[in-house]
């Protein structure tokens, strides 16, 4: 009788463990995937004096065609009227993506833009095996993905007017504040040219409007790469950057409520993997936005406890603002 009572016990368990894997499945693909979200976010890095800019940050989204309701919600962020746009990469998630991307960001058109590439920039989506993430980081662009267009893609961005950073610094002003743009092409699929920083911030402040006028506002440099591998954060924070914008690791896509993301698919600590934090290095040390994303592989469409989202990012003067200091005080990264 024991023994009975101890099977159908068991068996009771594992049931109730079955159902609830089944729901929560169903939550993830068919709710929470498509429960898009605006973050918001404040940080005090300008000059003093300054007047407020505000930045979107669009990341992996991953387009296929028919995801209009996808489109439409990316659509009415124009209504945010941010100041400038930061895209860092994985647009496409179809070969007929680009259309979609399109009808997403175009009411972005005349809004200030800096964008850098991943690899779902350059390749496909392919089937692959989930847990494969918990070994490391993925390489599936070594298994023949089809190739996506990456330059009709990089047409309509430029024809946005949006600048690219792949391996590159630009600079522009925005509401009177100077902004130096330094990024790289996607560190994930080693594209990333870190020994090329130096040289294009050396040539970008030797042409830039404003380097006769020692009269104005310090300029604030801001990284972007797609993927956020330590070495590349650490590159940026050596080369000056105050504010670090990067996507890529979808914010661990599945997590558990309560211990966070299981995976990061780079090798930025778990628990830096979405969210606003601080990155430090040699002494140095930069914001770090990493957006959770706002789409999946059309070959794995669930999130779980990791809503899909925009970032925007209000930048305010240093002097009506909390201090770096202030913020590591409640942000202190775990780099175990």
């Amino acid at each position: 009788m024991l023994v009975s009572t101890a099977g159908r016990t068991g068996g009771v368990i594992a049931s109730a463990a079955v159902v609830v894997g089944v729901g929560a499945l169903a939550w993830g693909a068919l709710v929470e995937r498509n429960a898009y979200t605006v973050r918001y976010e404040t940080l005090a890095v300008l000059p003093a004096g300054s007047r407020t800019l505000t930045v979107l940050h669009l990341s992996d989204l991953h387009m296929a065609p028919w995801q209009t309701a996808k489109q439409n919600w990316v659509r009415s962020l124009a209504q945010l009227e941010p100041d400038l746009v930061v895209n860092t990469g994985d647009n496409l998630g179809h070969a007929d993506g680009l259309r979609g991307i399109e009808r997403a960001l175009e009411p972005f058109r005349g809004i200030p833009g800096v964008y850098v590439n991943g690899s779902n920039d350059y390749f496909g989506p392919i089937l692959k095996n989930p847990f494969i993430y918990f070994t490391g980081p993925s390489d599936s662009h070594k298994l023949n993905p089809p190739a996506l267009n990456t330059a009709e893609l990089t047409e309509f961005f430029d024809d946005l007017g949006w600048l690219s950073l792949n391996n590159a610094a630009r600079a522009m002003s925005i509401n009177g504040s100077r902004l130096e743009f330094m990024g790289v092409d996607d560190p994930h699929i080693g594209r990333d040219r870190l020994d090329m920083l130096p040289g294009a911030l050396d040539e970008l402040r030797e042409n830039v409007g404003w380097k006769d006028d020692e009269g104005g506002p310090e300029v604030v440099t801001i990284g972007v790469a797609h993927a956020p591998y330590r070495r590349v954060l650490n590159s940026l924070v050596t080369n000056g950057a105050n504010v670090i914008f990067a996507g890529h690791t979808h914010g661990g896509q599945v997590c558990i409520p309560g211990y966070g993301a299981l995976v990061t698919n780079c090798d930025i600590p778990r628990n830096q993997v979405k969210g606003l934090s601080l990155w430090n290095h040699a002494l140095k040390s930069a914001y770090l936005n990493v957006s959770a994303g706002l789409g999946t592989s059309i070959y794995a469409p669930v999130r779980f406890a990791c809503k899909p989202e925009a970032v925007l990012l209000t930048l305010t003067a240093e002097d009506i603002g909390y201090s770096k200091e202030a913020f590591a005080r409640v942000v202190k990264p775990d780099r175990s």
